[in-house]
């Protein structure tokens, strides 16, 4: 039995998801920095975005910011602040989790256990994403404050030495995106998809662990279920659901010039089909002249709004492309 998508209706989910406008670039960090991986929700009526800041290639700190139209934006402060010791010292890269995935949604985040909760890779060493990275989970009572989450006693929760870890996985953890599966189609009630790198070449593939408590973690499959290739880099997983599909959004590179925000499909979270169409956002602009990547996708009042990271030579930036020209 076949599990490939159509290819109609890979079509018509790229039809739906296009954002062929660049609105521009909506956060700049101060001098010395340089910012990273957006992913934006909506809480009591206003939208907040998280997202992650280097200076001088230290290390990821996470941070907040508030819009009340999704295009002009205000720092808060950091949720995710480097630390004193530990596993994570000098890197901490979160990223929300179970936020409502349904496509033109609410774009709120659920609650589990009466916490929301981030995901986020983590590390003790100082650097640009310096090996060994790892997945660890932080919580709050309430997003929309720029205060640091509490990071769980037992992280990381997933790391590259575990017993269980996968070949494409070994040598570091990246980006996490975990959601609520209802319907607990894997038998599971959540569910994270994330970007490991194996031993030996740079490779990064995406794949999948399952948990019913958010706490404790397992491995799902034998091997990833995005991979572009021995040379490709396949990172920055976002799942949302567009009516009977899941659709993952996802950043390439290597294997394609430059990096680019593509998209996969699948009916059962497992197997899923690439699209090898025209690129969401790729680079095309001053401000994303080197790479325009890492990917989160929303739609609202009838607009799709991509967030994504715009390179500009050494400088990063979080920019926005729309379904729509809002610059008019």
């Amino acid at each position: 039995m076949s599990h490939d998508v159509p290819l109609e209706r890979m079509h018509r989910v790229y039809d739906a998801v296009k954002t062929p406008f660049k609105y521009g670039t909506i956060l700049t960090p101060p001098e010395g920095a340089v910012l990273d991986c957006p992913s934006v929700f909506r809480h009591r009526g206003r939208w907040f975005m998280v997202y992650v800041i280097t200076t001088n290639y230290v290390g990821y700190e996470t941070l907040l910011a508030e819009s009340d139209d999704l295009l002009h934006w205000r720092p808060m402060g950091k949720i995710l602040p480097f630390r004193e010791e530990g596993w994570d010292r000098w890197q901490a890269d979160g990223g929300i989790a179970l936020q409502d995935h349904t496509f033109g949604g609410s774009a709120e985040l659920e609650q589990h256990d009466g916490k929301y909760w981030m995901s986020y890779l983590g590390g003790a060493l100082q650097g640009y994403e310096t090996d060994p990275l790892s997945i660890g989970l932080a919580y709050t009572d309430d997003p929309s404050i720029a205060r640091p989450w509490t990071r769980l006693p037992n992280n990381p929760v997933l790391a590259p030495w575990d017993p269980d870890a996968r070949p494409f996985e070994k040598k570091t953890l990246y980006k996490s995106n975990i959601i609520r599966d209802r319907a607990r189609s894997l038998e599971h009630d959540f569910v994270m998809f994330y970007n490991g790198k194996q031993e030996g070449p740079g490779t990064e593939r995406i794949g999948m662990a399952v948990s019913d408590d958010m706490i404790h973690w397992k491995r799902f499959g034998e091997g990833p279920v995005i991979d572009n290739g021995p040379k490709g880099i396949s990172g920055d997983p976002q799942i949302v659901r567009i009516d009977d599909l899941w659709v993952m959004f996802y950043f390439g590179h290597v294997w394609k010039p430059q990096a680019f925000d593509t998209f996969a499909c699948s009916a059962d979270l497992v197997h899923w089909t690439r699209w090898d169409g025209p690129h969401l956002v790729e680079p095309s602009e001053p401000w994303d002249s080197t790479f325009a990547h890492k990917p989160w996708v929303i739609k609202w009042e009838g607009v799709v709004y991509h967030f994504y990271c715009a390179v500009a030579g050494k400088a990063r930036t979080v920019a926005l492309a729309t379904s729509v020209d809002l610059r008019k």
